[in-house]
């Protein structure tokens, strides 16, 4: 019985870590006048928490892929904001200041996101 304790331990461990993941915290980094785009491909709902860490302010904008954008967020510096993004649509942080930023992304929802930035 005792063998058989690790092997369950091992089996549950593989197995869970093939489930979906349904949640992903990163810290990210934005240069100077410079963009974050989160989600710019087809994909489901998500809704993320961004905390500005640094200390300048940033903007936060709606992109559906489809066209258009909505939805502005001026975020202050030590600030949080959740923000719920509708399938099929791109999250935008802009950093219009001359100098690197940085925050935390707490993402929940549909993770299979594309991540990239754009100057």
């Amino acid at each position: 019985m005792r063998i058989l304790y690790p092997f369950l331990f091992i089996l549950a461990f593989n197995l869970m870590s093939c489930l979906p993941f349904k949640s992903l915290n990163s810290t990210t980094f934005i240069k100077a006048n410079d963009v974050f785009i989160l989600g710019n491909n087809v994909h489901g709902k998500f809704y993320i928490n961004v905390t500005n860490t640094s200390n300048v302010e940033l903007q936060i904008w709606q992109y559906p892929i489809d066209g258009g954008r909505h939805s502005p967020i001026n975020l202050k510096p030590s600030s949080s904001v959740k923000v719920n993004v509708d399938k099929n649509t791109s999250l935008r942080i802009e950093n219009n200041n001359n100098e690197e930023v940085s925050l935390k992304l707490k993402v929940k929802g549909d993770t299979g996101l594309s991540m990239g930035y754009k100057n």
